[in-house]
């Protein structure tokens, strides 16, 4: 297309995205790639550097192509809209903070690994549904995205599944959060 460039529009979004691509073809080549450096274990040992890392990088591990997809979809949907919102640095943090609060979780009251970005894609939900709040006011949006969503969680919990709703509800809440804490400051600046 003539007079038209490609654009690196969402420097945080889309290097995650990049970087989960390249973790599940890797994993393809090597076999428990994955498993051993993009998993949250499910005990921490807290000798091992390498579960540090594992706190955080269990978001860019995922178990299929389907799983990546489906979480890769929410991400570069919402991701860019709240990425030019808060900024790369502070929506780096967010997926940070999210990512080791869910493995922690996890990891004290579950005896099962956690792989894969679903708590970050709650988070974004959650947080996206609060972008327009305002002083003195909760927007409509985000509560029905909270009652559909932790409704829908809760209900799934019931199952076994081997998706960890835990991590989508930790996520949704810290999105939540996140969002609550940001109108605050905006309103104090």
């Amino acid at each position: 297309m003539p007079g038209y460039r490609i654009r690196f529009n969402s420097p945080t979004v889309l290097t995650f995205s990049l970087i989960a691509v390249a973790v599940y073809f890797i994993n393809r080549i090597v076999p428990n790639f994955t498993l051993g450096l993009f998993a949250s274990p499910p005990r921490i040992s807290w000798g091992d550097p390498l579960d540090y890392f594992r706190l955080v990088s269990h978001v860019a591990g995922h178990a299929s192509w389907g799983h990546l997809l489906g979480n890769l979809a929410y991400i570069l949907l919402l991701g860019p809209l709240l990425e030019e919102k808060y900024g790369a640095g502070t929506l780096a943090l967010m997926m940070v903070v999210t990512a080791v609060v869910t493995g922690l979780v996890n990891a004290a009251l579950f005896s099962t690994g956690l792989l894969g970005a679903s708590g970050i894609v709650f988070m974004f939900i959650i947080l996206a549904s609060m972008a327009d709040a305002r002083k003195g006011t909760v927007p409509l949006t985000f509560i029905l995205v909270a009652l559909i969503f932790i409704g829908t969680e809760l209900v799934n919990a019931l199952r076994s599944d081997n998706i960890s709703q835990s991590a989508h509800l930790i996520g949704g809440g810290l999105g939540a959060a996140f969002g609550s804490s940001w109108t605050q400051h905006r309103r104090r600046s």
